[in-house]
């Protein structure tokens, strides 16, 4: 009788031990099968190339963590996400040679021989001051690449350049398109067109006869427009590329959208508030708007906002430019207000709310179109105020709201603020958690959905007939308007 206990509780035993195996094998099988297809869960767990990031922040607060142990600011959720990042996973990026003259020749750098790129080990071409640096996301990105070849490379890199495209998961085209904008977009006397213009069509001819290009349809290439009116003539040619953009103002959305493309911060031109030790009694100005108040399009919330507000007390509303001492005014003034005012123009974007950013002068956003740099992983609302354009322009609406917000509440805005500020920071050679580095990972974040649409794009693709490759395979036709 005790032996058949005995063995009845060995076969037990056994079936439990084979039940576990197989519950754990099946288990292992999942994680295999949804690691393969890019489930979710994987996008928040490093093994995509964005994963680092992910690993840096805390889930319930948007602030940059440190990553030393003894950092109690670090919370549990914080501290584990910290420790699962076993590997530092950074996007390959595979970048055209294209010739100087889409490049640091805007710079009026002059190439030796057949150099294509500057030695930016050495010297660095300088960037030209004032508004232009404003829309300088191209030459920031480009230096970034160049310099990750370096056996002094950052550690804490987001991207490095690689030399075989089959390798990359993007593919970057260097043209400076805003620089080009802002120098050549005029008709000379002796010329046709412009060089701006001339140097779109070149880029569309050179990059739709890549193999690169044709081999997914453009759909993995990164392309700089960060000033609203660069790329006018080639953008509708260049469109299944993912766009690094200011805004969508002047794009149709079947040509640019916050799913395809991506937002970056404009570079401040006001000077970074270091070692600010104010507080909401030391900052005198309560509301702070210095620019130009009469624009076109969306702008006309801007003049209904300054006859509303300009005889109010303690809210400075006036026309302002970046001439003489323009720039060092609006440093004085953003620096001593506890409000800036972030008011739509020509387009919803303006370089002010990184001004205000820099100055840890709370925003308040009026733009009902505006898109936002990495706003699915930052929480703007934690450190700026958002007033549809509708409710700003009721009598009284908007400074009552302001005059509603009180000391503590300004305080935890102003301290999110000097967190968060690093984010919106372009430098040579850039940090870790920099702009230049949070634009790698808004990048890599649409690896997934570029990767889908370029594999959904080749499912017939092997059987079409000859004349479909053909087809398929066909230059696109190019018509620039003369």
């Amino acid at each position: 009788m005790g032996e058949r206990n005995w063995s009845s509780i060995g076969q037990k035993k056994s079936m439990f031990c084979l039940f576990s195996i197989t519950s754990i094998l099946f288990i292992f099988s999942w994680v295999f099968v949804l690691r393969s297809t890019g489930h979710p869960y994987f996008l928040d767990h490093n093994l995509l190339p964005n994963a680092k990031f992910f690993a840096t922040f805390d889930g319930r607060n948007s602030a940059p963590k440190s990553h030393s142990d003894n950092n109690p600011s670090i919370t549990p959720q914080g501290s584990n996400l910290l420790k699962c990042s076993t590997r530092n996973v950074v996007l390959k990026v595979f970048m055209y040679d294209l010739p100087p003259e889409f490049h640091f020749k805007l710079l009026d750098w002059k190439p030796e021989g057949k150099r294509v790129w500057p030695d930016v080990r050495t010297k660095v071409p300088e960037y030209p001051g004032g508004l232009n640096l404003q829309h300088s996301i191209e030459y920031w990105l480009t230096l970034d690449l160049l310099s990750s070849e370096f056996a002094d490379s950052s550690n804490a890199r987001s991207a490095l350049r690689v030399h075989n495209s089959s390798e990359a998961d993007v593919i970057f085209v260097p043209f400076f398109s805003s620089l080009c904008y802002n120098r050549y977009s005029r008709v000379k006397p002796q010329e046709k067109r412009s060089h701006n213009k001339l140097l779109q069509e070149k880029l569309v001819k050179f990059l739709i006869m890549q193999e690169e290009w044709k081999r997914s349809g453009g759909r993995d290439h990164i392309i700089l427009a960060h000033h609203p009116n660069s790329l006018l003539d080639a953008r509708m040619m260049l469109w299944p590329a993912t766009f690094v953009l200011s805004d969508f103002g002047r794009y149709p959305p079947t040509v640019a959208n916050v799913d395809k493309d991506v937002i970056a911060p404009y570079k401040h031109v006001i000077k970074t508030y270091v070692n600010d030790s104010s507080d909401f009694d030391s900052r005198p100005t309560l509301l702070y708007f210095q620019g130009a108040i009469y624009r076109k399009d969306g702008g006309f919330v801007r003049q209904e906002l300054f006859y509303l507000l300009k005889d109010e007390k303690d809210v400075h509303f006036s026309f302002g430019s970046v001439q003489k001492d323009g720039i060092q005014k609006a440093t004085q003034g953003m620096h001593s207000s506890k409000f800036c005012l972030n008011i739509a123009g020509d387009t919803p974007s303006s370089n002010r709310l990184f001004d205000a950013i820099a100055s840890h002068c709370v925003p308040v956003i009026i733009s009902d179109d505006i898109e936002l740099p990495y706003e699915d992983v930052l929480d703007y609302s934690e450190f700026c105020i958002f007033v549809r354009s509708s409710d700003a322009l009721k009598e009284k609406f908007l400074i009552n709201l302001i005059r509603s917000i009180k000391r503590e509440e300004w305080t935890r805005m102003w301290a999110k603020l000097k967190e968060v500020e690093n984010f919106f920071e372009f430098q040579y050679p850039s940090k870790e958690g920099d702009a230049v580095q949070m634009i790698w990972q808004a990048v890599a974040r649409k690896v997934p959905a570029i990767r889908m649409k370029i594999h959904s794009s080749r499912r017939f693709s092997r059987y079409n007939s000859p004349k479909d490759r053909g087809l398929r395979s066909a230059k696109l036709p190019i018509h620039f308007a003369e």
